[in-house]
């Protein structure tokens, strides 16, 4: 069984900067994707971004530009910084990992950006 936690939400200004951090314990082994979702109040979960164990990375249009998405394999861990941070972003942000034909979701964190 394999676990993931998010943490590093909060409440941010406008234009301020969040690090997201997801931590996966458990059964790991092998190749895994690790990914960041997101989910608005009254909207359906949208991709924001993802990264391979090779460093590979996909980034959804609405983050492009001001994010930064890592992983340290070792650690089983991945963050997702965001900056320049707008109202839109406020969502619960999930942390998915993906091995094989599996995948796994952590509880979310709260971002609410809000001056």
């Amino acid at each position: 069984q394999v676990q993931v936690v998010e943490s590093g939400g909060g409440l941010v200004q406008p234009g301020g900067s969040l690090t997201l951090s997801c931590t996966a314990t458990g059964t790991i082994y092998g190749s895994y994707d690790m990914g960041w979702y997101r989910q608005a109040p009254g909207m359906q979960r949208e991709f924001v971004a993802s990264i391979t164990d090779l460093g590979l990375t996909k980034v959804a249009d609405s983050v492009k530009g001001r994010n930064a998405i890592s992983r340290d394999n070792a650690k089983d861990t991945a963050s997702l910084q965001i900056d320049r941070l707008k109202v839109e972003d406020t969502a619960v942000y999930y942390c998915n990992l993906v091995m094989g034909l599996r995948d796994y979701w952590g509880q979310g964190t709260q971002v609410t950006v809000s001056s």
